[in-house]
């Protein structure tokens, strides 16, 4: 059996870690353009100061315009040439790392993530808008980022609910990894190494990858609400550090390496209901993890203790913790078709799927949830 495991070349977390930006910039060379929104640059511009004096570099400030679109990596691709800058740094939320992913283009990559509300930054893709902000296409690159820097300062200070929404997306990891293992279904690290675009020859995933999904999950569970705290109270503890890790780095090589399957499916059916739309998209999927298991038909046991963790961290469990109330059987219809494209990860789940079945999972999972919190009032 062919398998593969992808993974960003480093990972280093710490605190006040931008410091030693430029350790890792003089890796490359002396100079690095920075993609980064003027508010995160604010928020750490003491730290990119030091970082300069004590490495002797120098930080080409780029002013992104804040859209991951072709025009603006053209732009920036242009200013980097002009500036001669050996690397790219991408310091913030999704669109500042996304835009330095495709500028960087696989090469001489540092990614800072300001929060850690998903598992992006330490994947090899990248989602492409036009400049109005709508979708255009996903982007893959021939390799993960160079270096992925966490400051976990800056997490403890960023709004709790990014770290939240970070737990959510984490908490699909292991139940897609599970679910793509038992169908023997394929991942996302069969890329060749050293390809822009196209298809990889089909891969399965590893054990390691999978162990470090059931790592993911394991560690919400322990450290998820005592991280949630030190967070709301902007103090670095070792639970803190423990989910930053979860969120960015345990979920990040899960999802490339272990695949996805119904859960990511079923956020994007419901991302056409509009009052998901304020939502983040870890949001979305805490409550798209418990209609997957519903569809599984798994354990009562194990419902009950991801809807324990949900609720004592604060995540959706049922639609209306999405913003979808009085949602019509036609509605749940869409979002079923949109989940059950034949391109989408639902089909990596060891069972045929169906939309009906999407349907009916739905609605099961947000009555259950619906109860849940009942109880607990």
């Amino acid at each position: 059996m062919r398998k593969a495991f992808i993974s960003p070349t480093k990972y280093v977390q710490g605190e006040n870690e931008i410091v030693n930006l430029g350790y890792f910039i003089k890796t490359f060379g002396d100079s690095a353009l920075l993609i980064a929104h003027q508010d995160d640059i604010t928020r750490v511009k003491d730290k990119l100061k030091q970082t300069m004096e004590k490495f002797g570099v120098t930080i080409i400030v780029s002013g992104f315009n804040g859209e991951c679109s072709r025009n603006e990596v053209h732009r920036l691709q242009q200013l980097a040439k002009e500036h001669a800058c050996s690397c790219t740094i991408g310091l913030g939320g999704g669109k500042a790392i996304d835009t330095a992913k495709c500028v960087a283009e696989g090469e001489a990559l540092i990614i800072v993530p300001t929060i850690a509300a998903t598992d992006a930054p330490t994947s090899h893709s990248a989602v492409l808008y036009t400049p109005e902000g709508e979708f255009d296409d996903y982007a893959y690159f021939k390799q993960s980022p160079s270096v992925v820097l966490i400051d976990t300062n800056v997490i403890a200070n960023a709004p709790t609910r990014f770290l939240v929404a970070g737990m959510g997306d984490a908490l699909s990891t292991y139940f897609e990894a599970r679910a793509t293992a038992n169908s023997y279904s394929n991942v996302n690290a069969g890329l060749p190494c050293g390809a822009n675009a196209g298809v990889g020859q089909p891969v399965k995933g590893t054990r390691a990858a999978l162990a470090l999904a059931k790592l993911c999950y394991e560690t919400l569970l322990e450290d998820g609400l005592k991280a949630k705290i030190s967070c709301d109270l902007n103090i670095v503890t070792p639970a803190l550090e423990n989910i930053i890790e979860t969120n960015i780095l345990l979920s990040g090589i899960g999802f490339e390496s272990s695949g996805l399957a119904a859960a990511h499916a079923i956020h994007n059916g419901l991302t056409a209901l509009e009052g998901t739309h304020s939502y983040y998209h870890g949001e979305k999927v805490a409550f798209s993890t418990l209609v997957q298991l519903v569809l599984e038909n798994t354990n009562t046991a194990e419902i009950n203790e991801v809807l324990n963790l949900c609720v004592s961290v604060g995540l959706p469990v049922c639609l209306a913790d999405i913003g979808v109330t009085n949602v019509t059987r036609a509605e749940l219809h869409n979002v079923a078709q949109k989940a059950c494209i034949i391109e989408e990860s639902i089909h990596s789940m060891p069972f045929p799927m169906s939309e009906e079945d999407v349907v009916a999972a739905i609605i099961v999972a947000d009555q259950i949830g619906q109860e849940f919190k009942k109880k607990g009032e």
